[in-house]
């Protein structure tokens, strides 16, 4: 039996999720995460809700159905700061000219309802596939992707498949790069402003240190990857000084390193290092990395002659999807599924361009028929895998 998607009842749960506030910071995604899990309850899923910081929840759903491979789906509930300049309220699902606006619509409200939908029809479905179909909705991507760390760190079975739902227009993204950001503390010595050549200035010291960091950005940038390309190194952030009549003894810069597959986090640190280790010695710059700041993680990929690759990209083609694999300028959770062994790809309806944006929608034919991409591309792997299981 092939089943249809329902757009009434996907239109009202994107509706109902919409209509939830889980904007990050704070998050608050535990009422989002447990009407996420009832959903999945009511289709015959068994539903686990964690609770990874207080009134912040993952959900893990599972339905055997046989022996063969692992599928699961995975997005986030939370969203970007909804902010000003919105046509109408950001928190209640508006609909104009073929159009579903919201926050989280597009990222990622409305990739989940279209993996719901999916759910749905295989759970009813379930003579056309094998194995195990899963649900991972997980909290905090937009900042620091705790609720994917989290569930990955609980060492859960094993997962041989996953697609990652984000916006894309319903092609497919195979690769996706990471973040890395060190804070450098570049020192001075206080004096009176009133005889600054008693002290040494933290600031100047600091725009000598820019000027090494932008030209090793074109250093950096050589590093192409022919799906994200190229590999980056800016300053994002610049604080300093305390009073305003003090040589400041310490000025901080947020360096910003954006990773394409294939490099090592731990390397990049250390040639940012070697940077600060050079303007000692050859300018008399005294700076130090005192820290890194949390990011979603680092940067994946996933071999465009994988199965989930072809499957993906077959199953968007027949719902009018661009052909060509795809890859992200910035970060999502793909990376740590891939870090316990899950091949995997990102796929869902809307575009990044509107993403954490005023007016922010997804079409309402592509949100749609992306339940028939995530169900299709499942269905394929639950079959053509089965028999090496």
């Amino acid at each position: 039996m092939t089943q249809s998607p329902d757009s009434a009842r996907m239109l009202s749960r994107l509706e109902r999720l919409v209509g939830i506030d889980t904007q990050n910071p704070p998050g608050r995604e535990v009422e989002a995460a447990l009407w996420l899990a009832a959903e999945l309850k009511a289709m015959g899923f068994a539903v686990d809700t964690t609770e990874i910081l207080p009134g912040r929840c993952n959900v893990a759903a599972r339905l055997d159905n046989g022996p063969g491979p692992t599928f699961a789906f995975n997005s986030h509930i939370d969203v970007v700061p909804v902010g000003g300049g919105w046509a109408s309220d950001p928190l209640r699902l508006a609909e104009r000219g073929g159009r579903l606006y919201g926050r989280g619509s597009c990222d990622a409200k409305g990739p989940i309802v279209g993996m719901l939908e999916a759910l749905q029809m295989l759970a009813a479905d379930r003579a056309s596939w094998r194995g195990t179909l899963m649900a991972l909705f997980v909290a905090d991507e937009e900042a620091e992707s705790r609720g994917a760390k989290a569930y990955v760190a609980g060492k859960p079975a094993r997962i041989d498949y996953v697609i990652v739902g984000e916006p894309t227009s319903n092609a497919t993204v195979a690769a996706h790069k990471g973040s890395l950001r060190p804070i450098v503390r570049v020192k001075g010595k206080t004096a009176h402003s009133g005889t600054p050549e008693l002290g040494v200035n933290a600031v100047f010291q600091a725009a000598r240190l820019l000027a090494r960091i932008e030209a090793h950005h074109k250093v950096v940038c050589t590093r192409c990857h022919p799906l994200v390309g190229s590999a980056s190194l800016t300053v994002t952030r610049i604080s300093g000084g305390h009073a305003d009549n003090v040589v400041p003894d310490a000025c901080e810069l947020l360096v910003d390193r954006r990773l394409v597959p294939g490099e090592d986090e731990a390397a990049a640190i250390k040639e940012i290092q070697g940077l600060l280790d050079a303007a000692r010695s050859e300018l008399g710059i005294e700076a130090e990395i005192v820290a890194l700041k949390p990011t979603t993680g680092g940067a994946t990929e996933t071999a465009l002659d994988n199965p989930i690759v072809k499957a993906a990209i077959a199953a968007g083609l027949r719902q009018g999807a661009d052909g060509a694999p795809r890859g992200f300028q910035g970060a999502c959770d793909l990376v740590h599924f891939r870090s316990i062994g899950a091949q995997g790809v990102v796929v869902g309806p809307g575009s990044l361009d509107v993403a954490h944006k005023p007016d922010e929608f997804v079409p309402k034919d592509e949100f749609i028929r992306s339940s028939l991409v995530f169900r299709d591309a499942a269905r394929q792997m639950l079959q053509t895998s089965r028999a090496n299981f």
